[in-house]
Order: structure tokens, then sequence, then C-alpha cells
């Protein structure tokens, strides 16, 4: 399952979702989903979220773009056992519409809502031939752009609140 979901219960307006489950090779050796993990989730979470838009990975080769993240900030909220179904849920919520944006995650188990994994990735454009910083262009503008007005106040009003 992917795509867009209701409000309720999620950090900020119209979360797009990707369903996944706990496999026996994510367990650690505490019984629960390594750390690790997540972090593969939110990545798959976010190529989901590109393809959803209709775009591809050989789109970016074409277009010699791509984004890099430079910092990852994560919050383990909770504990995912083998066979858990979790909604990982992505927005872009900040962007300068040039070269830098953010990827905002919250993650929920599916059998009782509670939100186990938050995440800010902060992300810049780069030119995939040189490895340099570039201005983001087509699909990648349009992906990236700035969030709408009701996201972004939604984030700022989260950010306050963590400070």
């Amino acid at each position: 399952m992917s795509g867009q979901m209701s409000d309720e219960g999620w950090d900020l307006p119209r979360p797009f979702v990707l369903r996944v489950t706990a496999q026996a090779g994510d367990i650690d050796d505490f019984g629960h989903v390594n750390n690790a993990v997540y972090l593969r989730w939110a990545d798959e979470t976010g190529w989901a979220h590109w393809e959803a838009d209709g775009h591809t990975r050989q789109l970016c080769r074409d277009l010699d773009r791509g984004m890099a993240i430079m910092r990852t900030e994560a919050d383990y909220l909770g504990h995912v056992r083998d066979g858990e179904a979790i909604d990982c849920a992505v927005w872009i919520a900040v962007s300068d519409g040039r070269l830098r944006a953010e990827r905002w995650y919250q993650f929920r188990r599916v059998s009782d809502g509670e939100t186990v994994f938050r995440a800010v990735t902060k992300l810049v454009s780069f030119q995939l031939s040189t490895g340099k910083p570039a201005r983001m262009t087509g699909a990648f503008a349009e992906h990236y752009a700035k969030p709408s007005p009701d996201l972004a106040g939604a984030a700022a009003r989260m950010t306050e609140k963590s400070h």
C-alpha cells in the first residue's frame, strides 16, 4: 500500500505513506527491528514518493541530478517486532525550491497507530556527473518545490514545539 492517506494522527497534512512489514532479517539480537532498518525504510519511502509523482531513477541520470542527504536527525520512539506492519509517511516539509529541501518522516505501527519513529533529512541538490551542488531542474524543481502554505505552517509549528 502506498499513496496519500487521511491526515488523522499524522504530524503534518497530506502524508505520502508506504506500508512496510517487518521481516525476520530486520530483527536484531534484542528481538525488535534494528535502528538501521528504519533508515532503509525512510530511503524506500522517499523513492516511492518520487516514483508516485511519475518519476524514475533513470530520470535522475537523464537530468544529471540527485538529492544528497547532508544530515539526518532521528528519534526512535517505540519497538517494532517481526511481522508488524508500519505506515511510513514522508513530506517535503521545507524547501527553498532551488538547492535545499527537507524530508520529514513519521512511522506509525498499523495495529495501534503508535508513532515509533520520526526523522528529518536535510537534502541538497547536486549534479551527478560532478558531485557538486547544483540547482534543482525539471522534475526535481517540481517534486521538491516549496511546500504549500498549510504544510509549511504546520512544519513551522512543529519546529517551534521541539525547541
